[in-house]
């Protein structure tokens, strides 16, 4: 009986380190998932390392909520989130995170006649055509934005993401922010009871919407803009400035905040001051397992590594703003100490 139960203690000992196996990393590669917003990024970013080092890292670009589901069931290297976990969530779960790059989003619209940078909303305007209280392109809220220009009697049609997304989290907290009624009725996670509209998967599914559906208005990251030629639109920020989607206002709105002060760098970068900066910025974060194996783990901060220090041209090339070294040296010693690399 004892030869019995020692034998049992050992393959349940060998089975749970079966289930610890780091099925997401193999040799020369690597799987992370998560973000869309991200992906442009981290593709590009793939390419070249795997260039330089052989070594392949496989991103899936699933959105946010998939990213984050994933590296908590430990079926991938790493996660990646446009929505911070907050510090409790992250200790709970064996998970750490750190900032990658600072980006920003925009609504793109598709309107008959009207050119990208053309068309002017604000937030509040932004909140009430996603909680379907305005409907109609030519109603008064929108055309006290846009005097001089004659905008359509057309019907809104208002486009969202139907996947688990950090860019959803992002623009929901920056309408939360600006409309009390978008924060009680709706308020900010990556997914939400959306009040109208249809769902699109990733920011891949959204621009694609919006391109095909007159009428239409989504959100995607600014990459995706730039891609697809996609018609954006002006936008009045905290300061009541009137200001385009760009890196300078990616990074003039994190310039306000400190990554290297807050714990486990849980920032937001919405609706910050200043006269240059962007409404809806914000920042993509990688998500590890503390107690996954150390030569992944090993893995993964190399790549990342590497792409804050040589892969910052690529990232400016697609307006991802690259982090401060401050910010880079606060991520080393926080590896250092939740991960022992």
């Amino acid at each position: 009986m004892f030869k019995l139960m020692k034998l049992i203690a050992v393959l349940l000992v060998v089975a749970g380190a079966g289930a610890m196996a780091p099925s997401s990393w193999a040799g020369n590669s690597l799987t992370g998932a998560g973000s869309t917003w991200v992906y442009p990024l981290v593709s590009k970013w793939a390419t070249a390392y795997a260039q330089q080092t052989g070594i392949q890292v496989n991103y899936q670009s699933i959105g946010s909520g998939g990213g984050i589901a994933q590296i908590k069931a430990g079926t991938v290297a790493f996660g990646a989130s446009d929505m911070p976990l907050k510090p409790e969530e992250l200790a709970a779960a064996h998970l750490i995170q750190f900032p990658t790059a600072i980006a920003g989003e925009d609504m793109v619209v598709n309107l008959p006649g009207v050119k990208p940078g053309e068309l002017i909303l604000s937030g509040p305007v932004i909140a009430d055509i996603y909680l379907g209280k305005i409907k109609k392109w030519n109603a008064p809220a929108v055309q006290a934005l846009n005097k001089g220009m004659t905008l359509p009697d057309m019907d809104i049609t208002v486009v969202h993401r139907a996947d688990g997304s950090g860019t959803t989290f992002t623009f929901a907290n920056y309408l939360s922010k600006v409309s009390p009624e978008w924060a009680k009725k709706v308020g900010a996670n990556t997914s939400l009871a959306w009040p109208v509209g249809v769902g699109g998967k990733g920011n891949e599914g959204v621009s694609a919407y919006v391109q095909r559906i007159r009428g239409s208005i989504g959100y995607v990251e600014y990459a995706y803009i730039l891609e697809n030629n996609l018609t954006y639109v002006r936008m009045f920020n905290r300061d009541g400035k009137l200001v385009s989607p760009s890196l300078n206002g990616f990074q003039a709105a994190a310039a306000h905040v400190d990554f290297t002060k807050a714990q486990d760098f849980y920032v937001i970068l919405t609706d910050q001051p200043g006269p240059d900066t962007w409404p809806i910025s914000g920042c993509t974060w990688q998500i590890l397992r503390t107690d996954a194996p150390k030569a992944t783990n090993e893995m993964v901060t190399k790549f990342f590594l590497w792409g804050f220090e040589h892969g910052q041209k690529m990232a400016e090339s697609i307006a991802f703003g690259p982090l401060p070294p401050s910010t880079v040296k606060a991520i080393q010693a926080y590896w250092k100490k939740n991960l022992g690399i």
